[in-house]
């Protein structure tokens, strides 16, 4: 999912119709077989901004801010396969740093399905090599690790419980690193948008329970924080619409936690497979696949050698929960699936021709 023509296929779904109107952001450079510029020497600092108490008192907090601050990240990947003339093509993006020993969430789109190498600038202004640990296309979201202990490091938070019209701010380093960890705050204008992304094989797929935010996001924000206001990390800012004011959006955190959880404990992360793909009753229903469905997801895309398939589940199921937890959405069925890793058994609940059913599936490794 590298580079701008790939963001540019993107379109929100609402009942009104479809917009084309979303991109990727992060930032592109071309050149030789050079690093980005230094972040040291430069003739702009960046400061926070205070804010001014008023009756009632602001909720942002300064102390807040800056202790957030050390925890985001510049990260640089380069490709020469796509640059013109060969020449190395740069990607730059934000991060944030979710563990002491230097795991750091970004998105999919900033690292690339296979990039050259991989840089990361501190806080500190110091430079490090990255290596990408877990990544997944279909999510926007990726797993970067760098050495060293002691790290400051955000705490993730739980984006079920932000609500709409609750104070955020977003870090990140827009434009380059010219203006790195540029704070942006504002408010959740919506939860549970749900976009279509092309992928790395150029096929269009659903990225879905976004979080909305009117806290300006610009291009290379992409794969920084959203925070909430006890400073923890509820969502991960991946796109933006360009043909509007302060419309852009998040990847909840919450399939990540699992994720880092696994990766901190054993070292990897191997991305467990059902098989399928589902809607959600909105996207059903937009799409004429459904049209009473009320809750739950309906399953449009099922893979025959998968495990999903081979345990009984089949087309226009609607699944209903997951080891007994409700599933609304793809990105809620992954936060369970994602607790668990493959050779290991879930239990799928779902509903046929008005009748429940219940299936234990065995997961695979994703293929």
């Amino acid at each position: 999912m590298k580079g701008v023509l790939k963001k540019t296929g993107l379109f929100l779904l609402s009942a009104a119709g479809i917009m084309l109107i979303l991109i990727g952001t992060y930032t592109i450079f071309s050149g030789e077989e050079e690093l980005p510029p230094s972040p040291t020497g430069r003739n702009m600092s960046i400061r926070t901004q205070e804010l001014e108490q008023e009756e009632p008192p602001s909720l942002l907090r300064e102390d807040m801010i800056e202790e957030a601050l050390r925890c985001v990240v510049g990260i640089s990947s380069a490709d020469s396969s796509q640059g013109i003339n060969k020449k190395t093509q740069w990607y730059m993006g934000s991060g944030v740093l979710a563990s002491s020993d230097g795991y750091i969430i970004t998105n999919h789109h900033v690292i690339g399905a296979r990039p050259q190498r991989i840089e990361v600038t501190l806080y500190s202004g110091e430079t490090l090599e990255g290596e990408t640990v877990w990544s997944d296309s279909s999510l926007d979201l990726a797993v970067v690790k760098i050495d060293g202990e002691g790290y400051a490091h955000c705490k993730l938070g739980d984006a079920k419980t932000v609500r709409v019209g609750e104070n955020v701010v977003a870090i990140g380093n827009p434009l380059s690193m010219q203006f790195e960890r540029t704070v942006t705050a504002g408010i959740i204008s919506a939860v549970g948008r749900s976009i279509s992304i092309e992928n790395d094989d150029g096929e269009m797929g659903y990225m879905e329970d976004l979080i909305q935010t009117d806290a300006a996001i610009n291009s290379g924000n992409s794969g920084g924080p959203l925070l909430n206001l006890n400073g923890e990390v509820v969502g991960i800012n991946t796109i933006k619409v360009t043909s509007a004011e302060g419309m852009g959006f998040a990847v909840p955190i919450n399939v990540c936690v699992p994720v880092i959880d696994r990766l901190k404990s054993v070292g990897q992360f191997k991305t467990p497979y059902l098989g399928l793909y589902a809607y959600t009753p909105a996207a059903a229903k937009y799409l004429g696949a459904a049209e009473d469905m009320k809750e739950g997801l309906f399953v449009a895309k099922l893979d025959t050698d998968g495990p999903a398939f081979a345990a009984g589940i089949r087309y226009a199921d609607v699944i209903t929960a997951v080891n007994g937890q409700k599933v609304n959405s793809m990105l809620s069925l992954r936060e369970e699936l994602y607790k668990r890793q493959s050779g290991e058994e879930i239990v799928v609940e779902f509903i046929r021709n008005m009748g429940k059913r219940r299936v234990s599936v065995m997961l695979s490794s994703v293929k």
